[in-house]
């Protein structure tokens, strides 16, 4: 089981000192987690030579570490935020496997000494960090890295900042885009419905006009017809003085066929005797000479005329 030191008076100290010591590692881990819970405010850790992996994520947690020592382990990263350790000032890394430090260790402002020797390092940071021999030179080293660790953050908080305004000019340019393709869309839309109204509007008068030459066309018509009957039918005597006419003639037809039935009767039938008849016998004589007389007048100018 792993030794512990300091555990036996957290309850009433201010500044607790914990010291663990195993060689199973998962034991620790567990045992991280419980002080992590218990001791809150503890200001000295040390979990060197404790074959560790990684560290929990919450062990950022612990926000009062003032001396930290991870020493002699098999450490590969620490956690994204181990710059929340803010009052961290000792910080022992010796004999691990990091590569990289997070972003956020230039975070610790009061970090005043560090030990990253015997860590397979990027050759920059190794460079930086240099050796850690004496008191002095891991003074210089935590100086050195924090400046590193600073310099890095603010180019990639540059480089975030740029990346952002290149995503705002991008959505600055697609908004500028998409409000030229409306724009575009709605003069296109605009133009469309110009010319169908001026396409209505041309239909309009061309019918318009077709319907004008059509009833002047018919009008004409209409006063040609009413000329021209004028023109080749002669004049007809009115209505009412031909029906008078064929009246007239109608009625001497009657009288003339009473006449010969009357003449008939008096020659042919036993009433010649009559007076009335005797007359009309007498009357038709006459006429009859009269009309001869005529005739032989007709032909003695006749022939006068001819001598």
């Amino acid at each position: 089981m792993p030794k512990l030191q300091g555990f036996g008076r957290f309850q009433s100290s201010a500044a607790l000192h914990i010291r663990i010591h195993t060689y199973a590692h998962i034991y620790t881990l567990i045992q991280l987690f419980f002080f992590q819970a218990a001791l809150p405010k503890a200001t000295v850790l040390d979990l060197s030579c404790n074959n560790l992996i990684s560290l929990p994520s919450d062990f950022c947690s612990l926000l009062h570490l003032v001396k930290l020592d991870l020493s002699k382990n098999r450490l590969q990263q620490l956690p994204l935020d181990f710059g929340r350790l803010v009052n961290l000032q000792h910080l022992d890394l010796l004999n691990n496997r990091l590569v990289t430090l997070p972003v956020s260790f230039a975070q610790l402002k009061n970090l005043k000494w560090l030990d990253l020797k015997d860590n397979p390092l990027d050759p920059v940071l190794a460079k930086v960090a240099g050796d850690c021999l004496d008191e002095k030179q891991c003074k210089q080293a935590a100086v050195r890295v924090l400046q590193h660790m600073r310099a890095i953050q603010s180019e990639q908080d540059r480089k975030r900042q740029q990346k952002l305004q290149a995503e705002r000019e991008m959505e600055k340019k697609r908004e500028a885009e998409q409000r030229a393709r409306e724009a575009q869309q709605r003069e296109l839309r605009k133009r469309e419905k110009a010319e169908e109204k001026e396409r209505r509007r041309r239909e309009y008068d061309a019918q318009r006009a077709a319907k004008q030459e059509m009833e002047k066309q018919t009008k004409k018509e209409t006063v040609q017809t009413r000329k021209s009957p004028s023109k080749s039918r002669p004049p007809q005597p009115p209505r009412n003085k031909h029906s008078w006419s064929r009246s007239v003639l109608r009625v001497l037809l009657f009288v003339l066929v009473c006449i010969l039935c009357a003449l008939a009767v008096c020659k042919l039938t036993e009433l010649q005797h009559q007076p009335l008849c005797i007359s009309v016998n007498t009357l038709y004589e006459d006429v009859v000479a009269a009309l001869q007389n005529h005739k032989s007048l007709q032909n003695l100018l006749h022939q006068n005329s001819q001598q």
